[in-house]
């Protein structure tokens, strides 16, 4: 119903609640998911259960088989409950396009591990400037610091007007090539 919860990787006080996003405003969608939605749009860090306040949805991850360039396209995909796994600290989704998505999270940070199918180009996109409902980016900053880590923040403003979130984002296999658009160019 209208509970306003993600089924995210969370603990207890914790500063990242990892969860999937739908990718849809609206008053369904405020903790960025909705039990009836079939949709995927990305993994994003931050994350309000229960609340009616539709902010966050900060520092959006998401993997895709291919590099998307059409800006129409947003790399959504779709998803079945069926496919879905959650309990305290741990969130495990298979997309209908074959990635498996296992996500979980300690006090202080996230954990992605994506498996992707056989014969793909597998792509990270890392979404500065998604937003949902009333949150909307004002800054945005990323710098690659070597071949496998990525450094930057997401300033931004909605129910909570100044909100400000850091990150570091380390992979584990070597970037081969870093594209970057700004405005969808």
């Amino acid at each position: 119903g209208h509970g306003h919860t993600f089924p995210g990787a969370t603990v207890p006080f914790g500063m990242v609640q990892l969860s999937p996003d739908n990718g849809r405003g609206g008053w369904d969608w405020y903790s960025g998911y909705y039990y009836a939605d079939s949709v995927i749009t990305g993994f994003s860090h931050m994350h309000l259960s229960g609340t009616g306040i539709g902010d966050w949805q900060d520092i959006s991850v998401m993997p895709e088989n291919k590099l998307i360039t059409d800006t129409a396209d947003h790399g959504k995909t779709t998803f079945s409950h069926k496919n879905e796994k959650a309990s305290p600290g741990f969130y495990q989704v298979k997309m209908d396009n074959g990635i498996t998505a296992n996500l979980s999270a300690t006090e202080h940070c996230g954990f992605h591990e994506y498996t992707f199918p056989g014969n793909v180009s597998p792509v990270i996109k890392l979404d500065l400037g998604y937003h949902q409902n009333w949150d909307a980016p004002t800054s945005t900053y990323i710098k690659q610091l070597n071949d496998s880590t990525l450094a930057g923040y997401r300033f931004s403003t909605g129910w909570a007007q100044t909100q400000r979130v850091y990150f570091v984002l380390r992979s584990n296999v070597p970037f081969k090539k870093l594209h970057l658009t700004t405005n969808g160019q």
